[in-house]
């Protein structure tokens, strides 16, 4: 059995390199967002309750979330282990999250924090081009290896030649970016201070998100346990 946190800076590849470890350890991928959602969609008491708090446009409270996340981890597909992802995003949420596993008896095995600086994180949010024939065709004028191509002088899709490709407004949109960096990077009370957290308690492996993908992933697979 493997309990696992991931980290990493939004345009790092975190969601990439999640599902490599969710298939080496062969433990679902628990992302918060989606325990969010299904609360809300089956209308639990507590996705009635977080729902309140976001149709009010605040917070859904530690005290919410913390329970939903731990229902989830008891779940049948979870008793051989699991990779969360997306929680804790600041230090109270790590104290919360770290005393209620205590509670539960549940062992967090270990931390993965993929390190990338925020101006490289920024420029990758800011490169992602999106291909009209398939927007799972990887392209991103600021990474090398997933470089679109060129034809007559004009940027194509780097797998499939179309030439229709766009940005999306949301990783346009520098303030939402360096507002969601500004969280992840803060080493007081932000997402690293999280990370810090977990460090004085059990190992975490650091893996260097600046090169390529697979490069990423071979760092990567050759430190997990």
């Amino acid at each position: 059995m493997m309990n696992m946190l991931i980290f990493g800076p939004n345009g790092s590849g975190k969601g990439t390199q999640g599902v490599v470890v969710q298939k080496r350890y062969g433990v679902p991928h628990i992302e918060t967002g989606v325990i969010f959602r299904n609360n809300i969609k089956k209308e639990t008491e507590l996705g009635n309750k977080a729902k309140a708090f976001i149709d009010k446009g605040e917070l859904v409270p530690d005290a919410l979330t913390v329970p939903m996340i731990l229902n989830r981890l008891h779940e049948t597909d979870c008793k051989s282990g699991w990779l969360l992802d997306g929680f804790p995003r600041n230090l109270s949420q790590a104290e919360a999250l770290g005393e209620a596993l205590e509670e539960a008896g549940m062992k967090l095995d270990f931390v993965i924090e993929i390190i990338l600086d925020r101006e490289t994180a920024k420029k990758r949010i800011m490169g992602r081009r999106l291909c009209a024939e398939d927007n799972n065709h990887p392209n991103n004028i600021y990474i090398d290896a997933i470089k679109p191509a060129q034809k007559d002088g004009k940027p194509v899709c780097r797998v499939c030649g179309c030439d229709r490709l766009t940005a999306r407004a949301d990783d346009q949109d520098e303030a939402a970016i360096d507002k969601r960096h500004g969280i992840y990077y803060d080493k007081q009370k932000g997402t690293l201070a999280a990370v810090n957290y977990f460090r004085a308690r059990v190992p975490v492996i650091e893996v260097d998100g600046s090169p390529g993908v697979q490069e990423v992933t071979q760092a990567l697979l050759a430190k997990l346990p």
